[in-house]
């Protein structure tokens, strides 16, 4: 499927898919998008403890792993992040992105993990281990393993398979008791799905030009 690198309103790149005029990321600002959805909801708001394990649904440009490691390296924790992704993307793609110098930050960082290999752990620092696995998203089968999920598939417009029952009861089983999971959709059929399996869920305000979004917790 053809991919094109565009730039966002926040001056942040993302990757546009035309054939399914679907974006990595918000057109309206990729990492305004990130920091709101998945730090300012995910991972500054699960219970503080000096370790945390998270899990990404979508590793995708690798933009929420840089910035929950500049974070991480901000307030001194220890994280352990698995990012899950079926279509990596190309180095060529990669080298187009400009998360790095919009940040004025983490250039060496956000080369390092996409040039490090798959399905091995790594520390990208001493207190930042990463694991980058290509996998279905149907393949999970994690168990009471992570504090907070960010799931950042691609809308359920275009792939509604991603955001079933199925998909949300291994995301359920995937967390540890009273871990969170943070989304940018706000679907009621994403809620209804969530809660069947047991999650207690939450409507929050969206990132800029989206109203709402959704976060969830395994009691």
């Amino acid at each position: 499927m053809k991919r094109k690198i565009i730039m966002t309103s926040d001056g942040s790149t993302t990757i546009y898919l035309p054939e399914w005029n679907e974006h990595y990321h918000s057109k309206y600002g990729a990492i305004q998008e990130a920091y709101h959805v998945f730090i300012k909801n995910g991972l500054a708001y699960v219970d503080k403890k000096k370790y945390l394990s998270i899990l990404e649904v979508g590793f995708g440009t690798g933009l929420n792993c840089l910035v929950s490691y500049l974070e991480a390296v901000k307030n001194n924790l220890t994280v352990e992040y698995t990012g899950i992704e079926a279509y990596p993307v190309t180095k060529q793609e990669i080298e187009k992105l400009n998360y790095a110098a919009v940040l004025n930050a983490g250039q060496k960082i956000f080369d390092k993990m996409h040039s490090l290999s798959w399905e091995e752990r790594h520390q990208l620092s001493p207190s930042y281990s990463f694991l980058k696995k290509k996998q279905f998203f149907e393949d999970i089968t994690d168990k009471n393993q992570y504090d907070l999920i960010y799931f950042d598939a691609f809308g359920a417009g275009v792939q509604p398979e991603l955001w079933t029952e199925t998909i949300f009861k291994k995301m359920f089983e995937a967390l540890q008791p009273n871990g969170i999971l943070v989304t940018y959709s706000a679907k009621g059929s994403v809620r209804r799905a969530m809660q069947k399996v047991g999650f207690t869920v939450e409507r929050l305000p969206g990132p800029p030009h989206k109203r709402e979004m959704l976060r969830a917790r395994k009691p």
